[in-house]
């Protein structure tokens, strides 16, 4: 049972009592070395800036011989030739519990809301190893996210890790509030990497709403930051979102974006003196990606369903970064920005987007349903300048003919609102109305029989969240 005391225990029990200690010796940019302290790769230390009587953490992320190189998690004004470096023995770990829920916190898991402080019921390792490959458990149901154009033709199993692609203003940030607000996952785990500092308050208050912030535990490292906080509270995200998956809980991950993860882990390796690789990125990029991404999915105890939205530079799709998470994940949804332009939402190109997983969550008519809507998309989509300037005459084909008579009305079925509710029963019957098959009772009662389980054990959640004060109104520093 919580107490008044716990969070001082606490605080006892991880103070260090055995100082080692060094100093400045130069500032670089982003980097500083120090002689000393005593450390080692990821340590936290404390730098004594004494001109603003203040301290500065940061993190030894390499060695030059006896130098220690650290990289600060705030801003270096100040630091002089000098300054006091203290080592703290320890490395980033993150508080975690069930107060987390309805919490926002920054890339150390500390407090970013002003609500007060976060007693935590344990600490886990901000960077940790990926469930061993024979602990996880075979992916073989379905998860709900509240939007017809996914749930229908892009079915996602529960611990799957999918990828949105999209370039920038294309609505990747909009499809991920619907994910959010909509899916029948116990918690939500949402990462803010390198985002606008305006798009904070306006995901938490509009896209997620107060309803989806009782269910969910927020990470905010903004474009402003330092390299190494954008880089940590990707990884301090995915921590939270394990304690909760160790908790036998279905978690949401949604990580916006690893695109810009990247580019700090770029400027960080760039800072310590690697070498550029493809379009700058250092290969420290490469490596590191993997050992994120492979950290969700499932396990013994529970499930963590990740969408890791990709900002795609200029569009394209092959660039170093998209290619390379496409090649990790499980499936990508990729979004259109000439559908965004014809005002198009959510923009999923659906002929574009898989899901590695979704025959096998889906149950045979609905498999059918969805090979007969594609087959419809893409023959319209193969004869559309044809069909747009008036060369096709009808009756030549009787596929494309089936195709032109059903487009508008798949467009209608794809196209929805942001606030728009889609129940998973609902958006299957139309499914399978477009493709002229019924769905069978069956395969609707086990995909809303898995919803209305989730919803319950997330109404569970919402209500503790409650009694601990969790709940209320936003704000930001």
């Amino acid at each position: 049972m919580d107490t008044i005391f716990d969070k001082y225990i606490n605080e006892v029990n991880a103070t260090e009592t055995i100082l080692f200690t060094g100093e400045v010796i130069r500032v670089n940019g982003m980097l500083i070395e120090s002689r000393g302290p005593q450390s080692i790769v990821g340590e936290l230390c404390t730098i004594h800036i004494p001109s603003e009587n203040t301290d500065v953490f940061a993190e030894v992320v390499g060695f030059d011989g006896t130098t220690v190189k650290l990289m600060a998690y705030g801003e270096t004004k100040g630091i002089e030739v000098g300054c006091k470096v203290t080592g703290s023995g320890s490395l980033l770990q993150v508080g975690v519990g069930k107060n987390l829920l309805g919490r926002v916190i920054d890339a150390t898991g500390k407090a970013y809301d002003r609500k007060g402080d976060i007693v935590p019921d344990a600490y886990y390792p901000a960077v940790a190893s990926p469930p061993d490959p024979l602990d996880r458990t075979p992916i073989s149901e379905r998860i709900v996210t509240g939007v017809r154009s996914i749930d229908s033709l892009c079915a996602v199993g529960k611990g799957q890790r999918l990828g949105i692609f999209a370039g920038s203003g294309v609505g990747k940030s909009t499809l991920m509030g619907m994910i959010a607000r909509n899916t029948n996952a116990d918690i939500n785990v949402i990462a803010l990497i390198g985002e606008r500092g305006r798009e904070v308050v306006d995901f938490i208050q509009k896209d997620l709403g107060e309803e989806g912030l009782k269910r969910s535990v927020v990470v905010v490292a903004t474009s402003d930051q330092s390299p190494l906080c954008r880089l940590r509270g990707a990884y301090v995200a995915t921590a939270v979102a394990e304690y909760f998956r160790d908790q036998g809980k279905d978690v949401m991950l949604m990580f916006d974006n690893v695109t810009r993860f990247a580019r700090a882990q770029r400027e960080i390796g760039l800072a310590s003196g690697e070498p550029p690789a493809q379009r700058g990125y250092t290969p420290s990029v490469f490596e590191t990606m993997p050992k994120l991404l492979e950290r969700s999915g499932t396990s013994s105890k529970g499930t963590i369903t990740a969408f890791y939205a990709v900002l795609v530079d200029g569009d394209d799709m092959d660039e170093p970064i998209s290619d390379t998470v496409r090649g990790i994940l499980d499936g990508h949804i990729v979004l259109n920005r000439k559908l965004a332009q014809a005002y198009h939402y959510p923009a999923v190109d659906v002929l574009a987007s898989i899901s590695r997983l979704a025959n096998r969550v889906s149950g045979t008519e609905t498999k059918k349903a969805v090979a007969a809507v594609r087959r419809l998309m893409a023959v319209y989509a193969e004869n559309e300048d044809m069909i747009t300037v008036g060369a096709y005459q009808k009756g030549s084909n009787p596929d494309v003919d089936a195709a032109i008579d059903s487009h508008k009305a798949i467009e209608a079925f794809l196209i929805q609102d942001e606030f728009e509710k889609a129940p998973v029963g609902e958006t299957l019957k139309a499914l399978g109305a477009l493709a002229g098959i019924e769905i069978p009772e069956e395969e609707l009662v086990a995909a809303e029989g898995a919803a209305s389980s989730s919803a319950r054990a997330s109404a569970d959640d919402a209500g503790m969240a409650d009694s601990t004060g969790a709940s209320g109104g936003i704000t930001t520093n």
